[in-house]
């Protein structure tokens, strides 16, 4: 891991390490990844992107699996939160 970056979720500017998942991003931030169709908050689940409970849009593509992508300094992830 390096430095921090900053990544906005959900419009918050969140600090993480260098090389952390998108989960992680969202984890910091308090946020959870989706909702399901029950209501009920998702979050990574499996942390290897087998189950997809992990999903969010990251920099406007949808449905990505937020623990298989490395942040980025200013990148923007939005989630069902």
């Amino acid at each position: 891991m390096s430095d921090q970056i900053t990544v906005s979720v959900n419009g918050s500017r969140v600090l993480v390490p260098g090389g952390a998942s998108v989960a992680v991003a969202i984890a910091i931030a308090g946020a959870h990844c989706r909702t399901s169709v029950t209501g009920e908050p998702r979050r990574a689940l499996c942390a290897i992107g087998i189950c997809f409970e992990c999903r969010a849009q990251i920099d406007g593509v949808q449905h990505q699996r937020s623990c298989q992508v490395s942040c980025r300094d200013g990148m923007q992830v939005n989630t069902d939160d």
